[in-house]
Formats: C-alpha cells, structure tokens, sequence
C-alpha cells in the first residue's frame, strides 16, 4: 500500500508536468507548520532557480492544475512559493478503510527479504547482568522485531563473553578453595561429575573475588593466565568446569533476559569461534593480508581519507593469544558459512567504535565477507542517573539489572494500588507489564547514540512522554470497546466515513502515518522514531476522545465509524509496542 506523501507527491508531479516544469519538483512532505496546513511542496523554489521564474508563479501555475484532486481538499500557493495542502477528509476516510482491510496495516514488505544476523546482549558468562547491560539488550530486540515486521529474516545472537580471562580466575579461584575436586587431578581418569560444584550465586561470587585478589597478586594472576590458556587448549578438567560454567550461567542469563521480553535465536559465545581461528591465521598469513609487528600478527588497516589515526587490527599477542578483534573476525567466518547474511548488525557500546572499524575494515580488507555483505554497528550511549553519571545504587555500586526491575515494578504496584479496587495478584500482573513498558520505553524513546538520564520518577508516570502513558491510552481504547461489543450485536468492524471535527481528523491523519514511520524506522534502524509516533497517535487519539461522546453517539453509522477506527488504532499501538518489545494489559 502506498504511503500518503508518495500519493500526494505523484499528484504534485503530474501537476509540475502538466504546468512545464520537470516533474521531479513535486516531491511532497508533512508539514513542518501543522497549524497551516498537512503537507507541503518547497519544489517551487527549486524550479526557480532552473527555470528563472519567481517561485510563487511557479507554485501558482502548479496550485491551478491541482483544483479538481480527488485527494487534497484545499491547496494554496504562499510567499515566497511554498505549496501548502490539506487532504480531502474523504481520502483519508477511504486510506484508513484500505489499511484495514490490507495485511500488515498496509505497510508493504520487503520484495526482496534480507537475512540479517543482528549480534547484541553481549553478557559475560559467571557474571550477573547489571544495567550496564541494559540498552544494547533493549535497543538490539527492538531492532530485531521492526526488521522482522517489515519481512526480513532476522538471526538474534547473544554472543556471550565466555572464553577469556575471566574463566581462566574462575577455575583458579575454585581450584584455590575446593582443591580435592576431580577436575584439578591429572590422574582422574572417569567420568566428571553432572552437578556443578557451584550455584549461580557463588559463581557470581567467585569471579569478582578472584578478579581483586589478581590485581594484587602477580603469582595468582600468572596462575589465573595460565588456566586460560590450558582452557583453551583443551584441557579435560577445565573444559568440564567450563561446561558446568555456561550451564548454570546461561539458565541464569535466559531467566534474566525473559523478564526484560528478550529473546534470542542463538546463545552463541567467543567460544563458538575458536576452532575457525588457526585456519583463519593460516589464511591471513598465506595471503598477506597480516604481518608481524614486535612478534604481534596485525592488519593494517588505516586508509588515506583517515583524519585520525587507525592503529592496525591485532589478531595475535606476542604470546600467540588471541584478542576480541580474532575472535570477532573468526565469528564473521563461522556466521557467513552457517547463515550466509546479507548484513550483520552490532548493537554495542559507542565506545567501542574504533575496535568495530578495525574490525569491519579487516573483514573487508581480507575478504572474509562478502563484498555486499553490509556490517553495521548501532553504538549506544550511556545510561546515566540524575547526577548526569553513570547510574548507579544508593550505595555508589553498580545495580543488577534484576533489582532495577524489581524497583519499578514494586513502583508500578503502589500506584496501580492507589485508589483502585483490584485484587493483589492481578495488580501485580499488571505492574510487570507496566514496569517493563516504564524501563523500555524510557530507553528507547531516546536516541540510540545519546546519553540518557534515567529518571525513575519521569518513566513511571502515566503523564507525559512514557510508557505507562502510552498503555493507559491503549487501555482505554480496550476498554471503549469492550463496552461497545456488550451492547452492540452488530459487527464491529464498519467502515470509518469521513471526519466531521478537528480531532477527529488529526486522529485519522496520525493514523495515515504509520507506514512510512515503519519504513523510516527500519531505515534508519531507529526505534526512538517509533516512540515519537505512538506518542503523537496517543495524544491524537486522547484530543479526540475528550472532545466526542463516542458510546453517547446517536447516529448508528457515525458511531460504528468511530468504533472502526478505534479498532484501527488499536492495532497500530499493538503493532507499535510488539516492536518496542512490550505489550499493553487489559486494564490498569
């Protein structure tokens, strides 16, 4: 289904043709005066300068061909040669019948679907998720479904932090306290145990016990290295403790990462790209696309039109460890081989820029992608407190992502609470979903790259530019409904006729938008534009509920028109908030 600006801008070409001037001046825009009019032209001013004519006659020969539309009502040629337009309340009464009736609320998709391996989460293993871990977990689902709304086929991988220095203080630490386990005895000959020697509450424990006691311990450190590298090589006591690692942390991370709605298709790790890398060294070597540097194996990759210095991507330490850039180099091996993307995207940290552009230049450089294979990296900003730094506890530490939650959810509670005859277990049920549409919403409305201040008391109030806000809007208009089909019998699905009122227009018009939010969204790949549409549509829709008794109305047809676009509306905040990864109940 076509957008409306790209309806109204073929009228508007036909217009500029028909007046003798190219047509590609037509190009029409929403209003950036909505008090004026819906839509605007600027092409005018743009012919002028080609044509040599003042752009206002340019805009007047063009206003006069477009008298007898079927779509624009009202147009008008303004100083010094703006086109201003309003829609005819007809058309946009028949598009809302149209989006109705079409798959996907008339959004087109995708003629030609991409495969897309969108690479976020990054949790290390052993590790409880803080809320550090927060954004690229939120904006990376997000991403995730809008791709998938508009038909691509979309892989989401967690890629767990799972093979590096922190496994390596974990084994030490337990051999340090539970020495007579089999895994620490070369001899052991049998079978490993089945149960872990831990729970995830003393493996979250040990690692950050360890990581301190290495700082001041030089011996232990060693130590801690060498576990790592005997890890990584294979050694059948430690692979075991490593299995028991992931088993118990993974349990862990998937419970966390449901209660933030959050899904992936693979719980891939480092790991999984460790057996692709002794062949990729060959490789890098054999072709020269690698050299040796103070015994270092890099790739160069500064090119001329750099302003600032590339340092070159390193693969391999002096020692012949390898570093994030090998194994993130190795995983674009293992993804084009297994899944064959068209792109792969990383919802990272934008501090991790650099490393990123090392990376995709060495993918490149290299061929280990496909020349057409695009790589994207989405870099977030920071989620800071109301002091303007990094959020923290009361207590200055770093909160587990489980507690800020916990803390809101609990927030939600009181004020689903106050002054409302509910039962207890359905007010909580509520206030999860409530809480979630609080803390994802709050994040996501921002855009991705900036800082943000996560202000608890802003994101949960049902005023203003929130969640909560948004699913009490969404609330009410299950709720008109509902009351409608218990005195109706009539089908509730009409057709919408055209408006009769200011607020009833604008509804309809937020409502045309949808599509082409969508198709901008995915573009840009940038959920924040979604949240400003759902906020626009609720304010729309909550402007027209306070001016028309909509249950009151006597007219049966006017009446059923009104419930017709409600259902409409309805479908469009639905399909909003699937894609912003939170759901609305059905009361609050």
């Amino acid at each position: 289904m076509k957008k409306i600006a790209d309806i109204i801008s073929e009228e508007l070409e036909k217009a500029f043709e028909e007046s003798g001037y190219e047509a590609k001046f037509g190009k029409v825009t929403l209003s950036n005066r909505p008090d004026l009019c819906e839509y605007q032209c600027n092409g005018a001013m743009a012919a002028a300068k080609a044509y040599k004519k003042a752009p206002i006659m340019i805009a007047g020969d063009v206003v006069e061909k477009l008298q007898n539309s079927r779509a624009i009502s009202d147009v008008e040629a303004v100083n010094p040669g703006f086109i201003n337009i309003k829609l005819s309340e007809q058309f946009v009464a028949d598009y809302l019948n149209e989006m109705s009736e079409e798959e996907h609320l008339g959004l087109e998709q995708k003629a030609e679907p991409k495969t897309i391996v969108i690479d976020y989460g990054g949790a290390n293993v052993a590790k409880p998720l803080h809320v550090g871990h927060l954004r690229t977990a939120i904006i990376g689902e997000s991403v995730k479904r809008i791709a998938r709304f508009m038909g691509d086929k979309v892989i989401g991988d967690v890629h767990l932090g799972d093979w590096g220095y922190q496994m390596g203080l974990i084994i030490t630490e337990l051999k340090k306290r539970k020495p007579e386990l089999p895994y620490f005895d070369e001899e052991f000959a049998g079978e490993y145990p089945e149960e872990a020697p831990f729970t995830i509450d003393e493996l979250e424990e040990i690692y950050p016990t360890a990581s301190a006691y290495a700082k001041e311990h030089d011996d232990y450190k060693e130590e801690a290295l060498q576990a790592t590298y005997l890890l990584q090589n294979g050694h059948k006591g430690y692979t075991a403790i490593w299995k028991h690692i992931m088993r118990v942390s993974v349990a862990d991370l998937k419970k966390n990462y449901a209660n933030l709605n959050v899904d992936f298709d693979l719980w891939k790790g480092e790991s999984d790209a460790q057996p692709y890398i002794p062949e990729m060294v060959e490789y890098l070597k054999k072709e020269n696309y690698a050299r040796y540097d103070d015994g270092a194996l890099v790739i160069d990759v500064k090119e001329e039109t750099d302003t600032k210095e590339i340092p070159p991507c390193m693969i391999l330490k002096s020692d012949g460890a390898s570093l994030y850039g090998t194994t993130d180099l190795a995983t674009l091996i293992e993804r084009e081989k297994l899944y064959n993307p068209d792109e792969v995207i990383y919802v990272v940290d934008k501090r991790q820029e650099l490393h990123f552009v090392q990376v995709f230049r060495s993918a490149r450089k290299t061929h280990i992608v496909k020349e057409d294979t695009k790589l994207t990296f989405i870099g977030f900003g920071t989620m800071n407190g109301k002091d303007g730094k990094p959020f923290k506890t009361r207590e200055g530490g770093v909160m587990r992502l489980e507690n800020l939650i916990g803390d809101i959810e609990e927030r939600m509670y009181g004020k689903i609470m106050e002054n409302r005859a509910i039962e207890e277990e359905e007010a909580r049920k509520i206030a999860k979903i409530v809480g979630l549409s609080a803390i994802k919403y709050g994040d996501l409305s921002n855009q991705a790259s900036k800082d943000y201040v996560f202000d608890i008391d802003r994101f949960t109030s049902f005023e203003g530019n929130t969640g909560p806000y948004i699913l009490y809007t969404i609330v009410r208009i299950k709720s008109i409904l509902a009351k409608y089909a218990e005195t109706k019998t009539s089908p509730i699905r009409a057709v919408v006729k055209k408006a009769v009122s200011d607020s009833e227009k604008a509804l309809m018009l937020e409502i045309t938008k949808f599509n082409s939010v969508i198709e901008n969204a995915y573009e840009e790949k940038a959920p924040h534009k979604i949240c400003a549409y759902v906020y626009e549509l609720a304010n729309a829709f909550n402007r027209f509920y306070h001016e028309t008794k909509i249950l009151a109305e006597e007219n049966e047809e006017r009446q059923k028109s009104f419930i017709s676009m409600l259902l409409l509306t309805k479908e469009i905040f639905e399909a909003c908030i699937d894609m912003l990864g939170f759901e609305a109940p059905e009361r609050m």
